[in-house]
């Protein structure tokens, strides 16, 4: 049992951001894991929790889901993921990862300023090439929740609406990942499956945790909270490109 206690606690932790703030889970969870298991382990299992919890998430926000962005980004997912599958044997990952990384925390930064105001939406056009890179994050990374942030913080005004939809996209890319794994054959270790089984429920306890103080946070705390989660994930993934 004392073997579990820290996988556990650091999956309930990181569920419960992504129930108070719509993403950010894997941030939390993989670095954290990396030191007990295999990174590639921890990547695979991260997005096995990703695709229930974050399902679980939206169910309860149903009603806030934006389903219109939702079907403007999935035929870029596809893409993606089809174009990280390809790259994956070939790229050198920490170039793209530290562009990822500084573009996702100077989001967040000017998300934060208070002079900082909307001054019209991108054309639902970007949503292609946008829906690309994020399916190709998804794939190469298994973080593509700050993007898919950054992109809703432009195109959606209403907070708990971005923090009720976001959980959804990064449904529909994981599972696009995880069919890519499948197919590869990077899911069919015994031991993925055991510890996904004792993991899960602290996945969607710490969702319900983090759904429930949600309700309880100021609008515009709530997004500072946000915003600012945007700006250290940003800088964690510029310093794992780095190392």
């Amino acid at each position: 049992m004392q073997e579990w206690l820290y996988p556990m606690g650091v999956v309930l932790l990181g569920y419960t951001v992504l129930g108070l703030t719509g993403f950010g889970s894997a941030l939390v969870i993989v670095p954290l894991l990396a030191w007990q298991w295999p990174l590639p382990q921890v990547v695979a299992l991260t997005l096995l929790m990703d695709v229930p919890a974050s399902a679980f998430h939206s169910g309860l926000n149903w009603r806030q889901v934006q389903w219109r962005e939702l079907g403007r980004l999935v035929p870029g997912l596809v893409l993606g993921t089809l174009l990280g599958l390809w790259l994956m044997p070939h790229l050198q990952a920490r170039w793209p990862l530290l562009l990822l990384g500084l573009y996702v925390a100077a989001v967040g930064v000017n998300a934060l300023r208070p002079a900082a105001k909307r001054t019209g939406l991108p054309a639902p056009r970007w949503a292609y090439p946008v829906g690309t890179a994020i399916g190709l994050v998804e794939m190469l990374f298994g973080t593509a929740g700050p993007l898919v942030v950054a992109w809703l913080s432009r195109r959606v005004a209403d907070v708990q609406q971005m923090r009720a939809s976001t959980p959804m996209i990064i449904t529909v890319a994981a599972s696009t990942v995880l069919v890519g794994m499948g197919w590869e054959g990077r899911l069919s270790s015994d031991v993925l499956w055991q510890r996904w089984l004792v993991l899960m429920g602290m996945a969607l306890c710490g969702v319900w945790l983090g759904h429930r103080v949600a309700h309880r946070v100021p609008v515009a705390r709530l997004r500072q909270i946000i915003c600012g989660l945007l700006v250290v994930s940003g800088l964690m993934l510029t310093l794992r490109a780095l190392s």
